[in-house]
């Protein structure tokens, strides 16, 4: 990814977390982190990785309150970032802190047993 790109993604991420957290208005949307997002270099679509506290539903609900809120989000993206072309929005459920959290429980058990 080249550095616009990523300078990109880095105020994305800060602008999608202000603006779920205070302007959307889905009760859906769970307690959510955006924890990564990875435009392409010619900032045509973003990739926008997200985690949810709670279980697979509540995990389900947000995703689908994510994707019928990508129309207001883009819009609101376009008015504070002033981009000329507003990268389309793909989100997707980052599993990396679930999978760190099992091999922490892995570990744990392994020295419970020993």
């Amino acid at each position: 990814m080249n550095m616009r790109a990523e300078r990109v993604g880095e105020q994305m991420k800060q602008e999608l977390m202000d603006i779920i957290n205070n302007k959307l208005k889905d009760p859906r949307v769970g307690f959510l982190t955006i924890t990564e997002v990875q435009p392409t270099n010619d900032l045509s679509l973003a990739k926008v990785y997200f985690t949810v506290l709670g279980n697979d539903k509540e995990r389900e609900n947000t995703f689908k309150g994510l994707e019928k809120a990508t129309g207001f989000l883009k819009t609101e993206i376009a008015q504070r970032m002033r981009l000329r072309i507003v990268p389309d929005l793909q989100f997707e459920y980052d599993e990396s802190i679930d999978y760190g959290n099992r091999i922490e429980r892995l570990i744990q058990d392994l020295h419970r047993k020993d």
